[in-house]
């Protein structure tokens, strides 16, 4: 017998053998596919009740709802709450500044995003652990503060009686107290300091995450080419840090409407309340201070809708700029 037939029949031998048990093995993949869906399972649920499930909430915006009544009990209106938003001046203005207060300070947490990851690259950078893991945990701390703590903060600090006025007065700097917080001047800007503060170490997290996946032997080739180590932050660490940007930068785009309202709320007084109303606040106002659950639910939906368009066209033009999409 050849040495080719040999190999031939050993060959034929092999696919015998396995062939009895391919559809095992396809049984056996199969049923693991299953038990890690199941996995997964109760985490679809949650997003359903909580994500999807209260969608059904938008036939509010039909009726001119009273609690009193319930659902059954109210008037069928169709599409007059949204036919208000665009048919009165008044309504228009004030929804109008609104979308502007809105939009302004997403664009300010859009332009100060660079932060976080500024922030992650120095940090990686100091040598010291006890140092470094100190600075994070005094930096991530915030996060975990509540709004409503962090006006009391505010408040002590910067009120008329504050500490900081206090110490201006004492000092013969000032004769009338500086209204920090009841004052309409530069609202946007301080919004965005006090978000900066509060986020900035949590915001880096995940950039030292990043830093921490990156090649190594990058970093060694570029000593033994004689690169310091500004050169390694700028030429490595930043290049390899972009892909995950861009992708919260795309995100922070998608939402551009979603400012959250706990921060406006504490915030918020009669001397600021033109400029500190951003749509969240102000669908919140309207539905629970001024008594309007149909009107509320109405622009909640049309700013549920505009941000799923602006989700999909950030994802388009992620596509056609980068090759790669987030959704």
């Amino acid at each position: 017998m050849t040495q080719q037939a040999i190999v031939t029949e050993a060959a034929a031998a092999t696919i015998e053998e396995k062939a009895p048990h391919r559809p095992e093995q396809r049984l056996s993949k199969n049923r693991r596919s299953f038990r890690m869906f199941l996995c997964i399972v109760p985490f679809l649920v949650l997003v359903f009740l909580f994500s999807y499930f209260p969608l059904y909430g938008w036939i509010y915006s039909l009726y001119d709802y009273r609690p009193a009544l319930g659902l059954a009990g109210s008037d069928f209106v169709g599409l007059q709450w949204f036919q208000l938003l665009v048919g009165s001046p008044t309504q228009v203005a004030q929804v109008g500044q609104v979308v502007i207060n809105t939009l302004a300070i997403s664009f300010l947490g859009i332009a100060t995003s660079i932060l976080p990851l500024a922030f992650a690259i120095f940090l990686n950078e100091i040598k010291a652990p006890w140092f470094r893991n100190s600075v994070q945990t005094l930096t991530t701390l915030p996060n975990f503060i509540s709004w409503v703590l962090v006006y009391m903060i505010a408040f002590s600090l910067f009120s008329s009686s504050g500490l900081v006025n206090g110490i201006l007065s004492d000092a013969g700097l000032i004769t009338t107290p500086v209204k920090f917080l009841d004052t309409d001047q530069n609202v946007w800007i301080t919004m965005t300091l006090w978000s900066i503060w509060k986020g900035l170490g949590w915001g880096a997290i995940i950039y030292l995450a990043a830093i921490a996946g990156i090649d190594q032997s990058l970093y060694e080739s570029a000593e033994i080419d004689g690169a310091g180590r500004f050169q390694k932050m700028w030429y490595i660490t930043v290049p390899q840090l972009m892909p995950t940007y861009l992708v919260l930068l795309l995100l922070s785009i998608a939402n551009l409407l979603n400012n959250g309202m706990e921060q406006y709320f504490v915030f918020q007084n009669a001397f600021n309340k033109d400029y500190i109303q951003v749509l969240d606040l102000y669908v919140y106002n309207i539905g629970m201070t001024g008594n309007n659950l149909s009107m509320a639910t109405a622009i909640g939906m049309l700013k549920s809708l505009i941000s799923v368009i602006l989700l999909f066209t950030v994802n388009g033009i992620a596509k056609r700029v980068r090759g790669e999409s987030i959704v």
